[in-house]
């Protein structure tokens, strides 16, 4: 195979994987429900959590999580068996990036998908693990005082390309561009995503925990 073909193919696995429907299908299989018509419209655990329950939401958030996980470490395993490069670091972020791609804009759902946190946190796990660790670490601390999802996610996204910095700072090993651009793409994706929760918040309007959220 091609070093170009398999990096190409890499890339659409890992949209593929991204845009598997978790939450869509949840909403389906268990409630006869289509998740992009009530709450916030939104297929991704959150949503669930409001429309579902606990349990669904947990499995929900699981494989969504394990969907960018996947992703970064199939691109990983294939592209990197002997060490990374420059060149294959950013084929990497590029599966990464995919499968949040997938996971917003999936095209089984014509382009109706999440907010891309879980599989954010999943795609940062297979790259740098100490990095999502220390994301999902600053978002349960602020969902914890806040109890808001919407918040939590959104500080835990501003914190990324900081705890990538300090990742690589710590490691002395250098930076790796391709991860701070990995690092600042995901907040931008992420904010964005939470564009219509920012204005809530902005209005005190966002829904706590254990309420639900007005369609």
């Amino acid at each position: 195979m091609s070093q170009t073909l398999l990096p190409l193919l890499l890339l659409a696995a890992g949209y593929l994987l991204g845009s598997l429907p978790t939450g869509w299908l949840a909403g389906r299989w268990l409630a006869g429900i289509d998740l992009r018509q009530l709450g916030s419209g939104s297929t991704g655990a959150t949503n669930v959590l409001r429309q579902l329950g606990k349990g669904p939401a947990l499995v929900v958030f699981l494989v969504d999580v394990l969907k960018g996980t996947a992703a970064v470490l199939l691109a990983k395993a294939l592209l990197q068996p002997s060490g990374f490069t420059p060149l294959t670091d950013w084929w990497v972020v590029g599966a990464g990036l995919a499968a949040l791609a997938g996971h917003i804009w999936p095209v089984w759902l014509g382009g109706q998908g999440g907010k891309a946190v879980a599989t954010g946190l999943g795609m940062l796990l297979g790259l740098v693990p100490a990095v999502g660790l220390a994301c999902f670490g600053t978002f349960l601390a602020c969902l914890t005082i806040s109890r808001i999802v919407s918040l939590s996610s959104i500080v835990a996204a501003l914190s990324l390309p900081l705890l990538m910095l300090g990742a690589f700072a710590g490691a002395g090993t250098g930076l790796r561009p391709a991860y701070l651009a990995l690092a600042v793409l995901t907040t931008v994706l992420v904010v964005w995503r939470h564009r219509s929760n920012l204005k809530r918040l902005l209005a005190g309007e966002e829904p706590r925990l254990g309420k639900k959220q007005k369609a």
